[in-house]
Parts: structure tokens; sequence; C-alpha cells
């Protein structure tokens, strides 16, 4: 369980980023609602906090892959893999983060580079 932020830090409409390895982002949906997924789209290597948030998904900035925040599906490509989706909640008043034991799917770019490739 990993302490995130206040609740009252995190406006509607913002998410923040958790500088973890892999990176994870809590989202605040306009509607109230609070998702945490893999911070980095699986196409490439972007940060989806820094990306555009519409009701339960969020568009990644660099080539505008979608993905839904409840289930980390992909809604519009070029992303064809989805991100890891982690259990959130709030204990007086902070959020935290419960990581999925699944393993994260990365953009090409990472994987290789972690595996000691040229990215």
């Amino acid at each position: 369980m990993i302490p995130a932020c206040r609740l009252v830090d995190l406006p509607r409409g913002e998410a923040h980023r958790l500088d973890i390895d892999p990176p994870v982002s809590v989202f605040h949906t306009d509607d109230g609602e609070l998702f945490a997924i893999d911070d980095t789209c699986t196409h490439q290597d972007a940060s989806l906090a820094d990306g555009w948030l519409e009701g339960c998904e969020v568009e990644c900035p660099l080539h505008a892959s979608k993905f839904n925040l409840k289930t980390g599906a992909v809604d519009a490509p070029p992303a064809k893999l989805p991100v890891r989706t982690h259990e959130v909640f709030v204990e007086d008043g902070m959020i935290y983060v419960r990581l999925s034991t699944s393993a994260p799917n990365l953009p090409p770019c990472i994987a290789a580079r972690l595996a000691g490739g040229v990215a």
C-alpha cells in the first residue's frame, strides 16, 4: 500500500504521478471517482498524467491513444496493449494505491532499454 497524496490536494479532473518503478498515476475524475493506472503509455514512452482526462478515459499526450481508467483497456490506437490498473482507496483523507501483481505492459523503447538493447 503506497500513500499517493491527500484527497484535498488532487482536484477533480487532475492526475497525480507517483515516481515509482514503473510510475503509476492516480486520476480524480470530474465525477469524483479515483482510479490508478500505470503512468506510461504502452505505445511509446509518454506520461499519461500529462494527458487529457475525459470521463473515465485518459488520452496520451504523444499520439492520442486512449485508455479506460476502470479496466486499463485501449479505447483508441495506436496503443494495442492495456495498462495495468491498481486498487485505490481513501483513508483519513489520504489516497492510497495497492499495486497490481500483474506484469506491466511497457512500450517497446523501455522494454528494449531494460533488456539491455538499444531503444
